[in-house]
């Protein structure tokens, strides 16, 4: 499952896989518990391979990020807690994406994508590659 179908919902713990749409907004089912929801369309989501985080030249798609991470930990759950201390997740992090932007990324961000990594690998979710449709029309785009 890409990252297309996961999402964030404002007022929601934890991540939601999109099951369908329906008239007025979606069916999401949560990945902590399996229950599925409905949500309206003035819910505030966020769906993940749409999130990028700051460093000091560009914006870095989170599926990147994760795979920094996946790489850095061989596959397995982070070394650090999402509930660890704010300097201890900064050095974390700093490991992982060395130039992100310590003034426009938190330490409530950074717990997020700690905690979403670990939630998506206990999951299943470990491919965060670049979608193949993605990679097609870049490559035609530079021809």
């Amino acid at each position: 499952m890409s990252l297309d179908k996961i999402l964030s919902i404002s007022g929601k713990p934890g991540l939601h896989k999109l099951v369908t749409q329906t008239r007025t907004g979606f069916v999401a089912e949560s990945l902590l518990d399996g229950k599925r929801s409905t949500v309206n369309m003035r819910t505030n989501v966020s769906v993940l391979s749409e999130i990028a985080i700051y460093t000091l030249e560009e914006e870095v798609p989170l599926r990147e990020v994760f795979s920094k991470i996946q790489t850095k930990e061989n596959g397995e759950k982070t070394s650090v807690k999402h509930k660890d201390d704010k300097l201890k997740l900064e050095e974390y992090f700093f490991e992982v994406l060395p130039n992100y932007d310590e003034d426009r990324v938190y330490a409530s961000d950074i717990k997020k994508v700690i905690q979403w990594y670990n939630l998506l690998r206990d999951r299943g979710i470990t491919d965060f590659s670049e979608p193949k449709e993605n990679k097609e029309t870049e490559e035609s785009a530079a021809e």
